[in-house]
């Protein structure tokens, strides 16, 4: 098992998982569109994707995009997207890829890492506290078109 950044080298294996991910929410597959999405992504440095790879295959990725703490005045990193391949799961990768989220956070000197999920994606839930997240309570989320 071994994580590792992605680059535009790793577009091909990185646009596949991506599309599955995406299915995994029913989107519909669009490889051409995930591609696009990723290439612009990392040519402009908007987000920071790392590959698991099980041996030489690529089995699963989490991808960070960035934002900024006015009142602490650092940068933090939102946990956006984690995906493993179903044949991959249960076997540490998804753990290892969150800690290597929350190693990179602290190497560029973060704030911290945030991530939102499902009330009812409770296997999430209990992996995300397992490692160390903390349920917010203090703070309502509000979105907006």
């Amino acid at each position: 098992m071994s994580i590792q950044k992605a680059t535009l080298n790793e577009l091909n294996f990185l646009t596949e998982l991506f599309d599955s991910y995406r299915v995994f929410y029913k989107q519909d597959s669009d490889i051409e569109g995930a591609r696009a999405f990723l290439k612009e992504r990392l040519i402009n440095e908007d987000s920071v994707v790392f590959i698991a790879y099980d041996e030489s295959s690529p089995v699963g990725f989490v991808q960070l995009y960035p934002t900024f703490s006015s009142v602490g005045m650092k940068k933090s990193w939102i946990l956006n997207d984690l995906y493993v391949n179903a044949s991959a799961r249960k076997k540490g990768f998804g753990e290892k890829l969150i800690k290597k989220a929350i190693e990179f956070a602290e190497e560029t000197g973060a704030k911290g890492v945030s991530l939102e999920t499902g009330h009812d994606n409770v296997t999430a839930q209990r992996l995300y506290e397992k490692i160390g997240f903390k349920k917010e309570s203090n703070y309502f989320y509000y979105f907006s078109l």
